[in-house]
Parts: structure tokens; C-alpha cells; sequence
């Protein structure tokens, strides 16, 4: 990363930063882009440069992790189970959350309380969680061969990945969980779906492999 990234990068966090400690110190609704803009002597003009909106400002994780996640599938062998794929990739996200620096694990706890603080915001991050699982099942389906709008089982797996990485993110529920325990909740909950399901479930209704080429002719008979 050059120079010039650094410093949108150091701004961009340095937005985040602001907006979130005022969001829990005066409420989200009552925190206007302008104070945040102020927080760290910006214009509000260019606090658009970095965020559509405040309410992007919230939805920072669903984008990191989508991009986690879909880096890691491109990077899956042809031919593996998609399921399983989709599980390396939430665990390259955990990964990436696990050797996060303590400013990122206190973004992402922060984040958390806020949901916690305020509830209206959860359907703001259901609403980006299911674009964002839309674009996962593309991912799958391309990777199965076969459309995403006629395909149930690309949506079905990315779905139930991403209830398993939902689940250990909510429950059990501590007020003031660390980032180790959210980490450990989230892993065990994905193991505990991987042994829920019988292998092979998600090979179903995969189209089947391209026939391989017939062996050419023996000329012997042709030359007697």
C-alpha cells in the first residue's frame, strides 16, 4: 500500500472511530454526519468521499467479510463441495478477525453493542445480509456450473453457512463479551453445523460432469 492509500485508509478509520463512539454516546439517530465530520476536522463533503452515508458506516463488516469470503471461494480447487468451500471462508474471515489489531477488535465489539443499543438497526444489517448472500450464492452457483436465479442449492448452502456464522455472533449473549469469546462462539457454531449435515447433502441436484471424449478408433479392423 503506497503512500496516498495510507492516508485514505488512516482517514477512512479515523471516520469509523468518530462515528462510532459518538453512535454510543448520544444515540444513532441524534449523531448527524456533520458532527461526525467535525470529530475529526473534516468536511461533510468529504466524509462522502469515504462513506455513502451514515448508515454505510454501520454496515463496514458485512463488507470486509463479503470480500473475505468471496476472495476465498475464487480461490477453492474446482470440484470441492460447496459447502465446504463456504466454510473455509468463514473461517478465513475468523482468521482475519483473530489477527486483527486490538483497534479492529474494538471496532467490531463496539459494532455489536451498537446493534445491541439499538435495535432498529438489525434490519438494516438484515437487509445487507441477504444482498450480501445473494452475491455469495452467485459466487457458488458460477462455481457449480449452473444459473443462480434456477439454482436452490447455491442460495441453501451460502444460507446456512451464514445462519452459522449469525448464530455464534448473537448467541449466547454477554453484555461485554471480548473478541476471543465472539471468535470461539462463532467457530463452534460452524462445527456444530458441519456435524449436523450428512455428507454429500449439497452435491445434490449438481449437474452432472461433461462426458469424457470416446477413445479414437482402432484402425485394425478398418486395414484387414
Amino acid at each position: 500500500m503506497g503512500l496516498r492509500e495510507r492516508k485514505k485508509e488512516k482517514t477512512r478509520l479515523a471516520i469509523l472511530d468518530a462515528a462510532l463512539d459518538l453512535f454510543l454516546e448520544q444515540g444513532y439517530d441524534s449523531t448527524t454526519v456533520e458532527q461526525i465530520a467535525g470529530a475529526v476536522d473534516i468536511s461533510p463533503r468529504t466524509f462522502f468521499r469515504y462513506f455513502t452515508s451514515k448508515d454505510s458506516l454501520v454496515l463496514w463488516f458485512h463488507d470486509h467479510g463479503e470480500q473475505i469470503i468471496t476472495e476465498t471461494l475464487r480461490s477453492r480447487p474446482p470440484g470441492e463441495p460447496p459447502f465446504t468451500s463456504m466454510v473455509h471462508g468463514l473461517r478465513a474471515l475468523l482468521g482475519d478477525m483473530q489477527e486483527s489489531t486490538p483497534q479492529d477488535a474494538g471496532r467490531f465489539l463496539k459494532l455489536r453493542r451498537l446493534l445491541d443499543d439499538h435495535p432498529h438497526l438489525v434490519g438494516l444489517s438484515v437487509a445487507r445480509g441477504a444482498e450480501t448472500e445473494r452475491r455469495l450464492a452467485a459466487a457458488v452457483a458460477a462455481r457449480r456450473g449452473v444459473d443462480p436465479a434456477d439454482d436452490r442449492m447455491s442460495h441453501l448452502v451460502v444460507a446456512i453457512a451464514m445462519a452459522a456464522l449469525r448464530v455464534g455472533f448473537e448467541c449466547p449473549h454477554k453484555d461485554q463479551p471480548d473478541l476471543g469469546e465472539v471468535l470461539e462462539q462463532m467457530e463452534e457454531t460452524i462445527t456444530l453445523v458441519e456435524g449436523m449435515l450428512r455428507p454429500g447433502w449439497d452435491l445434490q441436484d449438481a449437474p452432472e460432469p461433461p462426458a469424457a471424449p470416446a477413445p479414437p478408433a482402432s484402425r485394425e479392423g478398418s486395414d484387414a
